[in-house]
Formats: C-alpha cells, structure tokens, sequence
C-alpha cells in the first residue's frame, strides 16, 4: 500500500503516525503565564536532540478546530522557560486529565490535584509526583507548515538544571523498574508500560 499524504485530511496523516511511531515518550510541560497562571500539558511527540549542551524536543501541534496555539507554546514564547516533567504510572490518571483544553486562566495543576514544585534556575512549577524534572530554557521554536490546523512546531530546550529522585539514581544509571514511565500508543486511550525488555549485543569496531 502507498498512500500519499498530499491526498488526504491531516487528521488521515496523523492516525498513520500515531500508529506507527511506537511508543512514544510523554512530555509532560509544565509553564508559567505572563500573568502568573501555572499551565501543565503532555505531549507525546518529544525525544532527546544531543548531550553537550543537553537539550531535549518536543512538538505542539496547532489546535485541530481553529488552528490556534496552545497555551503551553504561547507561555514559553512569553517567558522562555519551562520544566519538562516524566510521566509515571503512579500519577498517569492524573496526567491525563489535563489534556484537557481547559480555559487559559485555569491552572491544570488544580484540576488534576498534582502537586506543584517550585523550580530553583527558572520561575516555572515542576510536578511534585514526577521522578525526573528537567528545568529548561528556550532553545529555538521552529515552525513546520502554513499555520492551519494540525500544522505545529519543534520546541528545543536547553536542559539547565536535573532533578532525579534519589531512590532512581545508582552509578550514573536510572533504574527502570523505580521510574515505571508509561508510553503512548494510538488511539485516544492508548498506553503502554516498559515491563518486557530483551537486549542485542552490539559489535565494537576494533579500529575505532
């Protein structure tokens, strides 16, 4: 099958990627207004880009309705910061209850009951129950497409401040089984757990 995505709706498009890009990590955003209203908001189109400096992405797409921004990307654009919060299974209800589109004056935090944390390098709340934190500030903000809907954006952050339950960190490593990140699937319910895993051996090349 060759479907060309030229030739049809963008929402066709987005099922296809959906169901192919599997499992995606959650990036949990948490920002701050210009008029001080906290903001919390998972993303599932986020990875890491490199270590030196460490910066991470993520990708807000553009309403479907209206084509308008979302209130996550309009108060990083104001402020140029904002944490970056891992999802857990122990608070993934929660999390999914401020997908939302809640009005711009409400804060998610007190919808969901999660807990705010002030952040220690930048003027943003971090979410109590996550494990890992990541304190960032604005990269870039490169748009992708014509501003219609489903059209989006690339969001980097640079990482400047680490916070990592210390029951997580042992020789340098995260333990998995203490983190229990979830994944997301395709479908509007769909998760995934990380608690089936094998490894490959990779082969190192004697001359480098």
């Amino acid at each position: 099958m060759i479907i060309d995505p030229t030739r049809q709706p963008f929402k066709d498009n987005y099922k296809l990627m959906i169901g192919s890009i599997l499992p995606r990590p959650i990036a949990f955003v948490s920002t701050k207004s210009k008029d001080g209203i906290d903001n919390l908001a998972p993303f599932s189109f986020f990875n890491g880009v490199c270590s030196n400096p460490p910066t991470i992405s993520f990708c807000p797409v553009r309403k479907g309705a209206d084509g308008e921004i979302k209130d996550t990307l309009k108060n990083i654009q104001d402020t140029g910061v904002f944490a970056l919060n891992i999802v857990s299974e122990s608070f993934a209800p929660e999390m999914v209850s401020t997908a939302t589109e809640f009005p711009p004056d409400i804060s998610e935090f007190d919808e969901s009951g999660l807990t705010p944390v002030s952040c220690e390098k930048i003027d943003v709340m971090r979410v109590g129950e996550s494990k890992i934190s990541f304190e960032c500030e604005l990269n870039q903000i490169i748009e992708i497409g014509d501003g219609s809907p489903g059209s989006g954006f690339l969001v980097l952050g640079t990482i400047v401040l680490f916070h990592v339950s210390d029951d997580l960190y042992e020789n340098g490593r995260i333990d998995l089984e203490k983190l229990q990140p979830i994944g997301r699937l395709a479908g509007a319910n769909g998760y995934c757990r990380i608690s089936d895993r094998f490894e490959i051996e990779r082969k190192i090349n004697p001359d480098k």
